[in-house]
C-alpha cells in the first residue's frame, strides 16, 4: 500500500468571519433541533469525518446507497445518513430552503440547502443495511420508532462544530490527527476501534496488531451514541485513560470518536474503515462479530463472526485502509500470558471471562482477576457499577384498568420500606396525573406521552441509586419499549404483567370506567375499544383471581430477590 496521504481532508465549515455573518442570517430561517444522533452525523459531516459526503444525503444517494452501498457518483459509502424529520415540519418547506441546523441549547451549528425531501421505505432500508427488519436490532428499532417519518436531503455549510464539555484534549478532528501523525512522523498507524472499557486480552490484541503491522498505535474509541446499555464514556474513558501508561507513549496515541454506532456489522466495519481513512490511519483492526449487536429476535446472532472480516476485505483496496484481523486472545494459565486462541496446543488451560461473566462479577460484587483486567479499570467499573442490590431499579406493573396494579404497587412500596436502604417511590397513575400530566387528556397520543414521562422520571430516580414503583395501564408494547430502554441505561428493569382478564376487571369495575366505555361515554378505552398488547417477555407474569395482594407483593419481591436486587 501506498504512503499514508497526510494531506488535510475537506471540512464543510466556512471561515470564522462568513460564520458571524451567516450566523444572524440563519437567525430568521426555519431551524430544526437535532437529535444527539443527527449531531454526531453532522460533527462528522462538517470536520471530514464523513468526507466525500458534503451534507446529508439526497433520495438518489440513499437509495445508491441502501441498494449497493454506492452513492450516484459510484463511490464507496455504506451506511445512510438522512435527517429525519417530522411530517409537520417537512411539509412546512418549500423545495430549495435554507434551514437552520440547531443543537438542543438552540445554537446554529450549521445551515443546509434542501434540496430533497421523501417518505423512505425503512422496511427495506431496515432489510438492506442491518440484514433484517428485526425490532430486536437497536437501530432497527430506532429507524421505526425514534426516527421521523421524512427525510431531508442537501449539502451542509458548517458554521461552528458542537460543544463538547469533557475530555476537550482528547477529541480529535480528522485534520487535527493527520496534522498530529505529521509532526510525530508517523508513517503507518493501525486503529482500535472500541465501544467497551479495554481488558488485558484488548490490550496484548493491539501490542500484537501494531507490531504485525509494523505499525503505531491509534485507540480511537467511539463516545458518540453506542448500544443501549453499554458502559458510559465517561466511565470507559476513564477506564482507557487508566490502561494508556501500559502502553509505550512514543507510539501509542488516544483519540475519542464522537461517532453515532448503527450496530450495523458488516456495513458499520466498512463504514469505520472509511472514517478511519478519513482520520489520517493506514490500518484498522476488525474484529470478530465487529460492531454486531447481539442477538434477532430468534436469539441467533445478527451477524456471521466473520461476515464483518469478509465484507471488508472485498472492499479493503477501495477503502485505501489495509484490514488487520482480530485475533482472539485467551489467556493460557500455564504460560501467565495471552495468546491467539487459534494457536494455543491441546492440554493447556485456557482462561477466559465474556462480557456477561463480567457484567454478573460486577453485579454480584464477585473478585475479578488481575490476569483478566487491570486493578484501575476495575476501580472505575465498581464506582459506576455497584454490586446490584446497591443499584437503583424500576418496577413497572402493566395490566388492564382495575386488574389490582395500584393495589400491588402500594403493597410492594411498603415491603420495600419495610426492608429499608434504598428510597422507594410510586409513581401511581392518579398522582402522576396531578402533578405531571395534569394538562394530558385520555387520547392514545396524550396516554403515550404519560407513559413516557413516567419512565422519565423513574430512569431518574433509578440513576440516583433509588427504586421507582410504577403502575400504569401502559398497553402499547413499543412504548414499554421504550420505557425499558430509558431505565436499564441506569439500573435494572423488572416488567411485571398484572395478567388479570378483562372479565374480572370488568366484574370489579370499582371506579365504574368500563360501563361507560360500554355506553360509549369513555372513546378509546383499554380492553374495550382500544387494543391492549399483552407483553411478550415480562419478568414476571401475575395472575391475581383469587389469590391475594399480601401474596401478589411477595411474589414481586421474590422476583426481585432472584435478579439480585434486593437481598435475601
Amino acid at each position: 500500500m501506498s504512503m499514508p496521504n497526510l494531506a488535510p481532508v475537506p471540512e464543510l465549515y466556512v471561515s470564522y468571519e462568513s460564520a458571524q455573518k451567516l450566523k444572524v442570517e440563519a437567525g430568521d430561517l426555519p431551524s430544526w433541533d437535532l437529535t444527539p444522533r443527527q449531531i454526531c452525523d453532522l460533527e462528522l459531516l462538517m470536520n471530514g469525518g464523513f468526507n466525500p459526503l458534503k451534507g446529508f444525503l439526497n433520495e438518489e444517494d440513499y437509495n445508491g446507497v441502501v441498494e449497493n452501498m454506492r452513492l450516484a457518483d459510484g463511490s464507496l459509502w455504506p451506511m445512510p445518513i438522512t435527517l429525519d424529520v417530522s411530517q409537520a415540519f417537512a411539509d412546512s418547506l418549500e423545495p430549495g430552503q435554507d434551514i437552520a441546523l440547531r443543537d438542543q441549547e438552540g445554537v446554529i451549528l450549521a445551515i443546509m440547502s434542501v434540496t430533497d425531501s421523501w417518505t423512505p421505505n425503512k422496511a427495506r432500508e431496515a432489510e438492506k443495511v442491518f440484514g433484517a427488519d428485526d425490532l430486536a436490532h437497536p437501530a432497527v428499532n430506532y429507524l421505526h420508532h425514534e426516527a421521523g417519518p421524512v427525510y431531508l436531503g442537501g449539502p451542509v455549510t458548517g458554521i461552528q462544530p458542537p460543544m463538547h464539555y469533557d475530555f476537550r484534549g482528547r477529541r480529535d478532528t480528522p485534520n487535527e490527527l493527520r496534522a498530529h501523525f505529521r509532526k510525530l512522523g508517523w508513517r503507518r498507524v493501525v486503529a482500535f476501534q472500541t465501544r467497551n472499557p479495554l481488558h488485558r486480552a484488548h490490550q496484548e490484541l493491539t501490542f500484537r496488531a501494531a507490531k504485525e503491522a509494523q505499525a503505531n498505535l491509534l485507540i480511537h474509541p467511539i463516545v458518540g451514541m453506542t448500544k443501549p446499555g453499554d458502559v458510559d464514556h465517561f466511565t470507559r474513558v476513564r477506564c482507557y485513560e487508566a490502561v494508556l501508561d501500559k502502553y509505550p507513549a512514543a507510539t501509542t496515541s488516544m483519540s475519542l470518536l464522537s461517532l453515532a454506532m448503527r450496530m450495523a456489522g458488516p456495513r458499520e466495519a466498512v463504514w469505520h474503515g472509511l472514517i478511519r481513512g478519513n482520520h489520517g490511519v493506514t490500518h484498522f483492526i476488525v474484529g470478530r462479530d465487529h460492531a454486531g449487536p447481539g442477538k434477532n429476535s430468534a436469539g441467533e446472532d445478527f451477524y456471521g463472526p466473520y461476515d464483518a472480516q469478509e465484507l471488508y476485505k472485498a472492499h479493503e483496496a477501495e477503502i485505501g485502509v489495509e484490514m488487520v484481523p482480530f485475533k482472539h486472545m485467551v489467556y493460557v494459565q500455564e504460560r501467565a500470558q495471552y495468546e491467539p486462541a487459534d494457536e494455543i496446543e491441546e492440554g493447556v488451560t485456557v482462561l477466559n471471562i465474556s462480557g456477561t461473566e463480567l457484567r454478573r462479577r460486577l453485579a454480584e460484587g464477585l473478585e475479578i482477576p488481575e490476569w483478566f483486567s487491570f486493578p484501575e479499570v476495575v476501580a472505575e467499573l465498581r464506582k459506576t457499577r455497584p454490586p446490584r442490590a446497591q443499584q437503583g431499579f424500576t418496577v413497572f406493573l402493566t395490566g388492564l384498568s382495575g386488574s389490582g396494579k395500584s393495589t400491588i404497587a402500594n403493597a410492594l412500596m411498603v415491603k420495600l420500606m419495610e426492608m429499608g436502604g434504598r428510597p422507594v417511590t410510586l409513581l401511581d397513575g392518579d398522582v402522576v396525573r396531578k402533578h405531571l400530566s395534569s394538562e394530558l387528556g385520555f387520547s392514545k397520543e396524550h396516554r403515550d406521552i404519560n407513559i413516557r414521562r413516567i419512565g422519565y422520571v423513574a430512569s431518574e430516580i433509578t440513576k440516583n441509586g433509588g427504586i421507582a414503583i410504577c403502575a400504569p395501564i401502559a398497553p402499547y408494547t413499543a412504548t414499554r419499549r421504550a420505557v425499558r430502554e430509558m431505565i436499564e441505561a441506569y439500573g435494572a428493569f423488572c416488567e411485571v404483567h398484572v395478567a388479570t382478564s378483562l372479565e374480572e376487571c370488568e366484574k370489579r369495575d370499582r371506579k365504574g370506567l368500563y360501563k361507560l366505555a360500554r355506553e360509549g361515554k369513555i372513546k378509546e378505552f383499554t380492553g374495550i375499544s382500544d387494543p391492549y398488547e399483552v407483553p411478550e417477555t415480562p419478568e414476571l407474569v401475575l395472575d391475581t383471581e383469587g389469590v391475594d395482594v399480601d401474596n401478589c407483593a411477595h411474589q414481586v419481591l421474590l422476583k426481585l430477590e432472584q435478579m439480585g436486587l434486593v437481598a435475601g
